[in-house]
């Protein structure tokens, strides 16, 4: 999975948020997993993590049950963790395979603007999913933001 070219906008989502936090309170949320498990997924999920390392190299493994009652295991690996300011991982399931590169920025005092950018292992994986996942991904960074918005 760490060979996935991220110099590939044709296999590329790129959601951006402005959130009324410090970059340290959103890092937070990505850090500590009792806060992860709160916003992690789209609406209508929750998550139990079962294994969280945060550091590169790390690997996080966590269920996401579904609003329709199934569950949905899913293994992650941190390529990257510069604090307060970028996050890589990895999401190596063959069936669901890219990496995801978060970035956070100052964008003022208290603010801080998130780059949410999900590279696809394939064009046609991307073809695919491109059209749920897009939304998904701003119920995600919705959640996100409520959850920094509970923290501060």
């Amino acid at each position: 999975m760490s060979d996935i070219d991220v110099s590939a906008p044709e296999r590329e989502l790129v959601s951006t948020r402005l959130l009324h936090a410090s970059r340290q309170q959103v890092f937070c949320a990505f850090r500590e997993p009792a806060h992860l498990a709160r916003w992690w997924g789209p609406n209508g999920f929750r998550s139990t993590v079962h294994e969280f390392n945060f550091r590169p190299g790390g690997r996080w493994e966590l269920t996401l049950h579904g609003p329709d009652g199934a569950d949905y295991r899913n293994e992650y690996f941190a390529v990257e963790i510069v604090e307060p300011e970028r996050i890589v991982i990895t999401h190596p399931n063959p069936a669901h395979a890219f990496r995801l590169i978060v970035r956070l920025a100052e964008a003022g005092e208290n603010k801080t603007q998130v780059t949410w950018r999900q590279v696809f292992s394939s064009r046609e994986h991307f073809e695919q999913v491109r059209s749920f996942v897009a939304s998904a991904n701003e119920e995600v960074l919705d959640r996100l933001e409520a959850e920094v918005a509970r923290i501060s």
